[in-house]
Parts: structure tokens; C-alpha cells; sequence
């Protein structure tokens, strides 16, 4: 399986950076696996700065899980029995700094934890596992953890692909496939995997366990015998997949339910072993520019390269004329909100406040935004609503801040 991090001991602590999307602070949300095991990625600070481009709509990234080991079962040496007591001892130092209501502590698990997945309803924890699983879905049920799972619809796939369709593994199924014993369809891969683990869950009493899918992603670029790593089959699958998860859809046998995803990973990775897809599941190249267009909103493709991410001097960023009044009062709302834009100008008596309409309100907020985030391609787009003009939109006391005059420093 894909590993987001490289392991210098048996039991170790990874952090995950959640990245959200604004409008999805109370419901889903996705996020990017930051791996490292490669000798050709740029420096920490450059891929702060990266990160930073992909969140146009939201401008800071929050701790918001710790995780102890990763994929454990996997690891030929049986450090299990060392996971939950290093669980409890990390709630523990949390709880003494308080921010154990704030940041949850898990481990993350391959889909391997489970003797059988198919059907979805029949799912179950291999009973090997069972010595150190029943304490620690006791640990996540009593510290409202969730229950943390990679997730590779292409393995299955590429390792059977006369049973498993392309479609189905894709989220593009037009066929379903029905559960014999709940009568639930299924149209994608992903779903049954993600029902089959609460379905287990539930087997052993485990109700209130959520699911949070910490690795999930598709290659970009195979060996020859895998034509499925691809570009177009990478961007159709995360592209789907953010647009089923911040839609808030939940799966068949959990409709509605939110979900917390990661995808896999950030950078390709040189310097991992196996074959050549292990190497290209990256949405950047370590020269940081894009593998293929992806936009975290769901709403479209975004493409971020190198250029993208590079200052640029003399353009401003504007409310677009032809966008919906809802869109814009949603995006001025954020701009003034979590964007942390200084709307005082655009209040009553105040020198931009005429003519107080909601396009030249919003027009103001996209501009601060846009200039004191670096005045980056994709922090012009506020989810379409805004576009970027090389045209000064300053006028009689009201004026529009330019790159360079303001800057914003946040610890990524």
C-alpha cells in the first residue's frame, strides 16, 4: 500500500494537516498527504508556500489529528502492542496542554484490517487483529477518535480488473451492484469499502466510531502492465472523489454522513520502492508544478504550476459581473470571515462603501485577498466569482491595495 511518511522507528507520531475548504468547516472535508520519501522535493518552506496556493479559500492549515504508527498490520515486526499504550500517552499530553477536545489521536489502519469486505454488509475484522482492535475502538468510542483507514480502489483494480470495472473504481459506475442482504446499490468502489468497515464496526457494538479515510488516491503513471495509472484516470478519480465528499453524499448504508478525506500525496515520491505507479501518486512534481488540474471546491479544474505560485505586480482581482448574487454574498462573506480580509472600507461611511452593491463590495474583499496572499493565479478565484483585470479599479478615495503594500505572515 501507498505509505504517506517514512517510519524511523517502530512508533512514531504523524501529524495531518488538515487543509479546508471554507464553506465545509462544519460537514466534510478534504485534505492532501504530505509525503517525503523522495531526494528531489523542495524545501519545507517552498511547499509552504505551495500549499498555500491550493487554499484559496481558506488561508491556514490546522493540526487537527496526531497519528500514532501507520498502517501497523503491515509491518513485519509486531509493534501492535505498542500502539495504544503510545495512543494514550499522547490523549494524555494533550490533555494537559487542553487540546485534547481539539485535536484527536488515532492510527491509521490498511483495509488489509478486515477478513472480508464483500458484500459490504458482511464486513469483518480479521480476528487475528483482535488482541490490540478491541482496545483501541474502546480508546476511539470513549475519546470521540475516529477510526482511520487507507483506502486504494486502484489495487483492486489493477490487481483484478476481469471483477472489479474500471467505472466502478473511477466513481463513474452507470451500473450498480446490490448488496444480497440490505439490498443497498453501489456504484462505486469506494463506498462498499467505506460501508464494510462500519458494518464491521457494528458487528462488535462499535456504533459511534466514524470513519476517516487518511490515504486515498490514484497514480498518475505505471509500469507497463498498469494502463490504469494515468493522468486522466488520477484526475477523474480525486476530481469525483472531492465532489462526492464535500457534497456530503455519505454511502448507501450511511447516507448524509460527513467524511473526512486525504489524498495521496502531495509529491511524487522517487525513492519509493516497488513498481513505477508506487513513484507517481503526487498532485505536484517536486519542481512543483502540476501533475494535472484538480480544484479542491469540486466546482472544476484548477491547473497550479510553478507560474501560478510566482508573484505577480500590476493586476488586481475583481468580482466577475456574470457570477450569481449567491455566489458572490458566499465568497464575500468568507473574504470577510476566515479569509481574514480587512472589510472595514466597505462599511457605511467608510471610503469604498459607495456604491454599495454587492459587485463592488465583493470586488474589494477578492482584491485584498488576492494581494496579501501574493497575488497568486488561483487566489483570484474565489470558486469562479472572481477574475483578475490589469486595469487599476481604484477610484476617488477608495483604493485597492497592489501586491507588496501588505503582507500576511502564517505558519503553514
Amino acid at each position: 500500500m501507498a505509505k504517506g511518511f517514512v517510519f524511523a522507528t517502530p512508533v512514531v507520531v504523524l501529524i495531518l494537516l488538515l487543509l479546508f475548504y471554507a464553506e465545509l468547516c462544519r460537514a466534510s472535508t478534504i485534505g492532501v498527504c504530505y509525503g517525503r520519501n523522495a531526494d528531489d522535493l523542495p524545501t519545507p518552506d517552498k511547499v509552504a508556500q505551495l500549499v498555500h496556493s491550493i487554499l484559496p479559500y481558506y488561508p491556514a492549515t490546522k493540526i487537527t489529528y496526531i497519528t500514532v504508527g501507520a498502517e501497523i498490520t503491515e509491518n513485519p515486526s509486531n509493534v501492535s502492542a505498542l500502539v495504544i499504550p503510545a495512543m494514550q500517552n499522547v490523549h494524555t499530553a494533550l490533555k494537559k496542554a487542553g487540546l485534547h477536545k481539539k485535536i484527536k489521536v488515532s492510527s491509521t489502519h490498511s483495509l488489509r484490517v478486515l477478513s472480508r469486505s464483500f458484500p459490504p454488509s458482511a464486513g469483518a475484522f480479521d480476528p487475528k487483529y483482535a488482541f490490540f482492535l478491541k482496545p483501541m475502538l474502546e480508546f476511539l468510542a470513549e475519546n470521540e477518535s475516529p477510526f482511520m483507514v487507507d483506502i486504494y480502489p486502484y489495487y483492486a483494480y489493477r490487481d483484478s480488473p476481469t471483477n472489479v470495472s474500471l467505472d466502478y473504481a473511477l466513481f463513474q459506475s452507470s451500473s450498480e451492484v446490490i448488496d444480497p442482504n440490505t439490498g443497498l446499490l453501489y456504484t462505486s468502489m469506494f463506498d462498499a469499502q467505506i460501508d464494510a468497515l462500519y458494518f464491521a464496526l457494528m458487528a462488535l457494538n462499535f456504533r459511534t466510531i466514524k470513519i476517516m479515510v487518511t490515504e486515498t488516491g490514484w497514480p498518475s503513471k505505471g509500469s507497463p502492465k498498469e494502463t490504469a495509472a494515468t493522468p486522466d484516470n488520477a484526475q477523474t478519480y480525486n476530481s469525483n472523489l472531492i465532489r462526492h465528499v464535500i457534497n456530503d453524499t455519505g454511502t448507501p448504508g450511511k447516507p448524509g454522513e460527513e467524511l473526512d478525506v486525504y489524498i495521496f500525496s502531495l509529491f511524487n515520491e522517487n525513492r519509493k520502492p516497488g513498481l513505477e505507479s508506487e513513484r507517481n501518486w503526487g498532485l505536484f512534481y517536486p519542481d512543483q508544478t502540476s501533475v494535472y488540474s484538480l480544484d479542491f471546491s469540486g466546482r472544476g479544474a484548477v491547473d497550479i504550476t510553478q507560474a501560478n505560485i510566482t508573484s505577480s505586480n500590476g493586476t488586481w482581482c475583481i468580482a466577475s459581473s456574470t457570477a450569481s448574487e449567491l455566489d458572490l454574498q458566499n465568497a464575500l462573506d468568507w473574504a470577510c470571515g476566515p479569509g481574514n480580509v480587512d472589510c472595514s472600507a466597505i462599511q457605511p461611511s467608510q471610503a469604498c462603501y459607495q456604491p454599495d452593491t454587492l459587485l463592488s463590495h465583493a470586488s474589494y474583499a477578492f482584491n485584498s485577498y488576492y494581494q496579501q496572499t501574493g497575488a497568486t493565479d488561483v487566489a483570484c478565484s474565489f470558486g469562479g466569482t472572481g477574475v483578475k483585470t490589469n486595469k487599476n479599479p481604484s477610484y476617488d478615495n477608495c483604493l485597492y491595495m497592489t501586491f507588496g503594500a501588505t503582507r500576511v505572515l502564517q505558519i503553514m
